[in-house]
């Protein structure tokens, strides 16, 4: 894919939206590049989209940074909704089959995999995934390891000795998370072949719960806007594929781990527990490991420091 140029100002950085085959991608030109300057890929978590990067963009991008942000199958522009969720029909939409269940992890890799193509040439590469998007850029070291200089993990999957995402959260430190979320779902998911979430609710004890989750460090004001950005189902097939990551190949690519102290979605001892397993598999390349005192979801409630973290990587 060819390269664009942006005009900039000193000030901001004119953001664009262009497309890696089929996945959209939300890219930033910086302001002004040194030998600093990385490209960063930002690879988000369940029910999220390239947007609710949009606030840490922006300031990578002021940084010097050269930023994209994808939307990942069946997320954000790429979404397709239910009918009964359109139409709030709640008996319907509890048992109406995901049109996005046939979506795989492949679907997933194989967006991230061309965006990492395309940014690796001139420059070093970072990539970042949030929550799910762990077992994505897990499966990024699996398949084009020479390709990235470093992996960031923020409050995110990071399988090395279960299998799969869906493992993960059958450990007792998920327990508290899970106990919560399962209150938040609507329908069966292996039945309707996704994890579903009604972000049209109107029910504001339903959305303080969501919010309680996901951006408990968010007012509600503030977390209205990312509610509503999100999409409803969430393909139940990735969660539950294998996406291991090995010593051979993930093991060598240098790695960061971005713990938030009070996820109510990934609890910190789930965090360190997947910490701990990577580096017992990989005891020459652990992580490095950065603490914020944030929600699940820091991109929303500390973007600056957040973004500092990520600029200050080598």
């Amino acid at each position: 894919m060819k390269r664009r140029n942006f005009l900039v100002s000193s000030i901001l950085a004119l953001s664009t939206s262009v497309a890696f085959g089929r996945y959209r991608v939300s890219a930033a030109s910086p302001v002004e590049s040194d030998e600093r300057s990385k490209a960063i890929l930002l690879i988000h978590g369940a029910w999220h989209s390239s947007l609710h990067w949009n606030k840490v963009s922006g300031l990578l991008t002021g940084m010097g940074h050269h930023v994209v942000a994808i939307d990942l199958l069946g997320h954000g522009l790429n979404a397709k909704f239910p009918t009964s969720y359109l139409q709030q029909e709640l008996t319907v939409f509890a048992t109406e089959k995901s049109p996005l269940k046939a979506i795989t992890i492949t679907d997933y890799v194989n967006a991230a995999v061309e965006a990492v193509r395309a940014l690796a040439a001139d420059r070093k590469l970072i990539v970042v995934g949030h929550s799910m998007g762990g077992i994505v850029i897990t499966q990024l070291g699996e398949k084009v390891p020479d390709l990235i200089d470093r992996l960031v993990y923020l409050s995110a999957y990071c399988p090395t000795e279960l299998p799969s995402l869906l493992a993960y959260n059958d450990l007792p430190e998920a327990a508290p998370a899970q106990s919560r979320q399962s209150k938040t779902i609507v329908g069966n998911p292996a039945e309707i072949g996704a994890v579903r979430l009604n972000l049209r609710s109107t029910d504001l004890t339903y959305l303080e719960e969501l919010r309680q989750i996901f951006y408990n460090d968010v007012p509600m004001k503030g977390f209205l806007p990312y509610a509503h950005s999100l999409t409803p189902d969430l393909p139940l097939s990735p969660l539950a594929a294998d996406t291991r990551g090995s010593a051979a190949r993930w093991g060598g690519v240098p790695r960061t781990y971005i713990r938030c102290t009070e996820d109510n979605a990934i609890p910190l001892a789930l965090q360190d527990l997947m910490i701990r397993q990577a580096d017992d598999l990989t005891p020459g390349n652990k992580f490095d490991v950065q603490t914020l005192n944030s929600s699940h979801s820091p991109f929303a409630s500390q973007p600056e420091l957040l973004s500092d973290i990520l600029d200050r990587l080598p």
